[in-house]
């Protein structure tokens, strides 16, 4: 799979379509727009992603995953796309465990090359329902994986966007999330920051 320097994939945590689902569109609707990035929007919802189970297949046979599951149509996209955006609602204070099941199943594409995403850009965003409901600690969690695969992690800076998008929802879903001015201009401030990594 050749890599696309200018696609940026969004993948969206969210079992709903609601203020994840929402969040990730707009932040990549704001990366098209603005800075002409290419883009591809994949989610969970309604996805069947089995639990990776570290039988050690991927390592044994270099072939991917045992798993025949909606993973298989998400690992080109991984494989072709420069710079990704992972979103997440908050379960538990961390993120989804659909997300996280989805960065565990990588290890397969890792095993397979372990290059596939080496110096490849990553940001990520957490909606909760409360004002500091686990937000910090989601993005914390994306940017760990970020940095095991050895993908380069972007946040929008100091003042509003240090680790990545927190955004608040107040309970209302997706309309939450159009009215969190804040949290929308962290967004911008994240996509902002990852064009100036574009070729």
């Amino acid at each position: 799979m050749v890599e696309n320097k200018n696609l940026l994939l969004g993948i969206c945590g969210s079992p709903r379509k609601q203020g994840t689902d929402f969040a990730v569109n707009y932040a990549l609707n704001y990366a098209a727009e603005k800075f002409g990035f290419e883009t591809e929007f994949w989610t969970v919802r309604a996805k069947n992603i089995k639990f990776c189970v570290h039988c050690d297949y991927c390592v044994r046979e270099k072939k991917g995953c045992m798993h025949v599951d909606n993973m298989k149509e998400l690992y080109p996209l991984l494989s072709e796309a420069k710079f990704f955006l992972f979103g997440t609602p908050l379960f538990q204070g961390n993120l989804s465990g659909q997300l996280k099941t989805l960065m565990d199943r990588c290890r397969a594409l890792v095993a397979q090359n372990p290059t596939v995403f080496k110096n490849k850009i990553g940001a990520a965003l957490a909606v909760g329902g409360d004002r500091s409901g686990g937000q910090e600690i989601a993005i914390r969690t994306i940017l760990d994986f970020y940095q095991q695969n050895h993908i380069i992690s972007v946040a929008g800076g100091a003042f509003g966007a240090n680790l990545g998008a927190g955004l608040w929802t107040k309970d209302l879903g997706k309309k939450g999330i159009e009215e969190d001015e804040e949290g929308l201009r962290a967004i911008r401030k994240v996509i902002k920051r990852m064009a100036e990594f574009k070729k």
